[in-house]
């Protein structure tokens, strides 16, 4: 299993809409290093919920339950999506100011390249955004 962030504006999509819809297609990503890195997810695969904007925090957890596939909303088929379900918000938000002030995670791409929108994450990682959040991982 392999752990993923991935980003997403709440005003447009938030966790929360996906834990009403209960399944939804991670779409709208057009970077190719994000590209690549949806292209390696695996059903089964964990993802952190990064809420952008005025929010910059991990908010929840989702599974991935398909492999990656193109966009069938758009004409490119190197633009490929995954479906997603809620597994569970984390118990108090982790905030990227927290994570920038936390020196295990200087060489993260959240902290390094911030504009990318989906990463991976790696298992150490993993299990300090837990527990930084209140969550046993």
């Amino acid at each position: 299993m392999a752990y993923w962030l991935a980003k997403t504006e709440p005003e447009a999509f938030s966790y929360q809409d996906l834990e009403r819809l209960g399944r939804d297609r991670w779409d709208g990503v057009k970077n190719f290093v994000a590209l690549r890195h949806i292209g390696k997810m695996q059903p089964g695969d964990r993802m952190f919920i990064y809420h952008s904007g005025k929010t910059k925090a991990i908010v929840g957890v989702a599974r991935v339950v398909s492999l990656a596939y193109p966009d069938p909303a758009e004409q490119d088929p190197r633009l490929v999506v995954v479906d997603v379900e809620p597994l569970y918000p984390l118990i108090r938000p982790v905030t990227l100011k927290e994570i920038k002030q936390n020196p295990a995670f200087q060489e993260w791409e959240l902290v390094k390249q911030s504009r990318l929108s989906v990463m991976p994450v790696s298992e150490p990682h993993w299990r300090l955004i837990h527990e930084l959040a209140g969550n046993a991982s």
